[in-house]
This record gives structure tokens, C-alpha cells and sequence, in this order.
């Protein structure tokens, strides 16, 4: 049998938005390794052994599934939304960048998902809908006045700009600070939209000026996507619509 390793993302949370490539590869796997929490979200079966691990052991969890695979395992390292974007594909090459020679024979691919920001902002509109970036609010791998520079940069270059990881309780007062960036650096009162826990039953959108916008209306299920000077809210019946048009002047 031969190995291979799949870095794959499972989406924001519904089962409806895993895609059918990630599908066969759990349904072809011997071996699934994650975070606790995405690891429940495949099915125990006959002939697939789960390890389930918990939060910032990334490198070693990488490492574990590099060593199956050169074993002849298939194995998938899960991660939610897509896992090139702030999760374990990035973790699954720095552990075979510093590996032994004979890892880099062994098939690794990376299935593509479905983001918690592009899930947060088609539930709302298109926000993102011209020029954005977007921004990891968690300083456990980079230094807190690197997250500071770059949201300033960010809201003078007058990007939307998406947060992931905006609040935990090992970091309750760091969204303050960023919203105080935000508007000392932002001219006008942009909208601020909070999308928790999106597609799944406990998602919540909220839309609020940025002068209203507060650190505790969010947590660590909550995606925070901040307008451009040129994002839009539709007000209308069902519920309003928040977009950025597709040119600037």
C-alpha cells in the first residue's frame, strides 16, 4: 500500500460546505489527526484510526502524520475552513522542510476549503468584494507590535480587512486596542460586521458603525470583517446587505 498525506479544510462548520474532494479523501483515509474539536466532525468507521490532539502542538501534530504516511498510512490532517489559511498546511511544510530527505517522496496534497471569512462575508454580502486582506489577531506565533503595524498599514492603505482569532480569554483586551487603531487611522465611520459561528445552528450577524463597534461582541467563534471607506449597507426588509463595489475612484 502506499501512503499518501492530505492537508485538508473542512469548512465553517456545516457538513453541507465540505467539498466532495475532502469527502473521498476521509471515506479513502486510514488515519485522520487534528484539533480536538475538528476531529469529532468525522465519522468513527472500520479502518480509521482518529487522533484527536489539543490546541498549539501544530508542529508536532504535523510530524506525526508525515511519519504515517512515510509508513504507507493515508493519512488527513483536518483543519476548519481551509487549511492553507492560517492552519496546518503551512505547519504540514515546516515540519517537512525540517524532516529527513526521504519525506519529500511522499504524495502531499492540500484540499482547499471553504473559509470562516468567505463564509462570514457571503452571508453578508460581498464586503470583500474589492481589495481586502486579512489579519490573525492571535500573538502566540508573532509579536503583538507586528499585529499593530500591520492593521494600521492595513486601514491606511484603506483595505477591507477580515480578523481571524479577534478575542480568546488569554487575550481579552487586545481587540480594544485594535479598534482604537482603527479609528484613529480610519477618516470615516465604517461598518464593522461580527459573524459567529457561521453555517452552523449558533450563528449571529451583526452590522455596527465602527464607532460603536465593542471587543466583547465577539469571541473566538467570531469572524470580524471591517469595510473599506467604500463599503455599503442595503437596508431593506429581510435583513440588511453589506457589500464594497468593484471599482475605486
Amino acid at each position: 500500500m502506499t501512503g499518501w498525506l492530505a492537508i485538508a479544510g473542512l469548512g465553517p462548520g456545516d457538513e453541507a460546505l465540505v467539498t466532495p474532494e475532502v469527502t473521498t479523501a476521509l471515506a479513502e483515509a486510514t488515519d485522520v489527526i487534528g484539533y480536538i474539536p475538528y476531529v469529532a466532525r468525522v465519522a468513527p468507521r472500520e479502518g480509521l484510526t482518529l487522533h484527536p490532539t489539543d490546541n498549539r502542538v501544530e508542529l508536532d501534530r504535523a510530524t506525526h502524520a508525515l511519519q504515517l504516511a512515510a509508513q504507507s498510512h493515508r493519512v488527513v490532517v483536518v483543519s476548519s475552513g481551509d487549511p492553507g489559511v492560517f492552519a496546518m498546511a503551512a505547519a504540514v511544510f515546516e515540519a517537512l522542510e525540517a524532516g529527513p530527505p526521504e519525506w519529500r517522496d511522499i504524495d502531499i496534497r492540500v484540499l482547499p476549503g471553504i473559509t470562516a471569512m468567505l463564509a462570514a462575508s457571503a452571508r453578508a454580502g460581498a464586503p470583500l468584494g474589492h481589495d481586502f486582506c486579512a489579519i490573525n489577531l492571535s500573538d502566540n506565533l508573532k509579536p503583538w507590535g507586528v499585529i499593530e503595524r500591520r492593521v494600521r498599514l492595513a486601514a491606511e492603505a484603506d483595505f477591507a480587512i477580515a480578523f481571524y482569532n479577534p478575542r480568546s480569554k488569554a487575550r481579552p483586551d487586545g481587540l480594544i486596542r485594535i479598534f482604537e487603531i482603527l479609528r484613529e487611522t480610519c477618516a470615516d465611520d465604517r461598518p464593522v460586521l461580527f459573524a459567529r459561528a457561521v453555517s452552523t445552528p449558533e450563528e449571529t450577524l451583526r452590522i455596527v458603525p465602527l464607532t460603536e463597534a465593542r471587543a466583547d461582541m465577539a469571541d473566538m467563534r467570531t469572524m470580524i470583517i471591517i469595510g473599506s471607506s467604500l463599503t455599503r449597507v442595503i437596508d431593506r426588509p429581510a435583513g440588511p446587505i453589506l457589500y464594497t463595489p468593484r471599482s475605486a475612484p
